[in-house]
């Protein structure tokens, strides 16, 4: 619940609708909790577009860096708007069969594509919620 009502929030402040997000970087720490509940919050918060959008966790790359996590995911966020171009999720052996196949988690390979607005999220133990949208600027 705190992941969806970060991201139905962080949309309501900016003013975007959820249909703008093209990419969404996740949290995504590997945690079966943690990663099952942030899939389906935005599956609650997108509706039909989660299945438009891209979705990585960047995490993967760079390993969990405690109180940096969040601005590291941030900056990632920052160049998939700028260069169009979105991190993959790498290192997934096997995905929990709880999580819909149908989203597109951007799996071992970056793709391009046209990112206007991105979505990132850092949460943590004990209910800290964070979520941030980038818009790019022409």
């Amino acid at each position: 619940e705190g992941a969806k009502a970060a991201m139905a929030m962080a949309l309501a402040d900016a003013g975007v609708a959820p249909e703008a997000i093209d990419y969404i970087n996740t949290h995504g720490t590997s945690t079966p909790l943690g990663d099952l509940a942030e899939l389906k919050g935005i599956k609650k918060v997108f509706g039909d577009h989660a299945y438009k959008l891209n979705i990585s966790a960047t995490k993967l790359m760079t390993g969990h860096l405690l109180g940096g996590a969040g601005a590291i995911e941030l900056l990632a966020s920052v160049l998939a708007v700028t260069k169009d171009v979105v991190p993959p999720t790498i290192n997934v052996q096997e995905l929990d069969p709880e999580i819909d196949p149908a989203l597109n988690l951007t799996l071992d390979k970056a793709q391009y594509r046209t990112v206007e607005y991105a979505m990132s999220n850092t949460f943590g133990f004990g209910g800290q919620n964070s979520t941030v949208i980038i818009k790019k600027v022409k």
